[in-house]
């Protein structure tokens, strides 16, 4: 089966919006531009208070033939609320992620897709590299692994939201619901791998992960609270797996930021 015979839309790409009016332009523009067309885009509003919405009714003017959807019930409820609103409303046999300050290149749905359909994955996702604030490759790339498994992953957060595909005829909405807890796709795509999903890696550089200062993401500490709450409270790991699990994901979140 190729990708033009997926019935439509092939593809639902679900992006939470919170105060991301600056990016607007760039990150649904990345998605305008995808080789592959056969998509739906659903940009959920989560009480956003800086123009957002009025930008992306802007852009939805601009582009009428697009399939650009907004969700927007006036709740600020964070990003695994918003992100699981996408997913109960997408169509597509195929759900991707793409948070708002984040970039695609082109191919990027055309490759993964047809790796998904080559592999028979559920589960899949692709190398990034880092970007600057601007956006702008900075040569800093995060490879993928050909096979992630639970136990490989559990050192290895290198599963990022926006590079990541999953197939909703193999896997059910209940089971791609995102946890209200920290560090909600994190937990999520370990889950995934719990329950028996590989994470399939598509080595292809094809997403920008835009590094912005005062990000939780870039605050080392809050980092480290996240994935040791991930480790006790819903891994369930006792206190020394949790240390030496802990001690490889710095080590190696370390050596990808250096």
């Amino acid at each position: 089966m190729s990708a033009a015979d997926i019935q439509s839309p092939a593809v639902s790409v679900v992006m939470p919006v919170y105060n991301a009016a600056p990016f607007l332009e760039t990150s649904i523009g990345c998605v305008l531009a995808q080789t592959f067309s056969d998509w739906e885009l659903i940009l959920v509003n989560d009480g956003s208070s800086d123009g957002s919405v009025e930008k992306i009714r802007g852009i939805r003017e601009r582009h009428p033939e697009a399939r650009i959807r907004l969700l927007d019930d006036g709740r600020n409820d964070g990003a695994a609320a918003a992100r699981n609103k996408g997913i109960r409303a997408a169509g597509g046999r195929y759900l991707a992620f793409l948070d708002a300050d984040d970039l695609w290149l082109p191919g990027k749905l055309d490759h993964q897709v047809r790796f998904m359909e080559e592999t028979g994955a559920a589960f899949s996702c692709t190398a990034y590299e880092f970007g600057d604030t601007k956006g702008k490759g900075t040569g800093r790339i995060v490879h993928a692994k050909p096979c992630l498994t639970y136990k490989k992953a559990l050192t290895r957060t290198i599963v990022f939201t926006s590079t990541v595909m999953l197939d909703l005829h193999q896997l059910s909405r209940e089971q791609v619901q995102m946890p209200e807890c920290p560090s909600e796709d994190t937990a999520l795509w370990w889950q995934l791998m719990r329950e028996g999903s590989i994470c399939r890696g598509l080595d292809e550089v094809l997403t920008i992960y835009r590094r912005s200062a005062g990000t939780l993401s870039s605050d080392k500490r809050e980092a480290v609270r996240r994935i040791w709450y991930l480790y006790r409270q819903r891994e369930h790991l006792n206190p020394l797996h949790a240390a030496v699990c802990l001690a490889g994901w710095a080590v190696r979140a370390t050596l990808r930021r250096l």
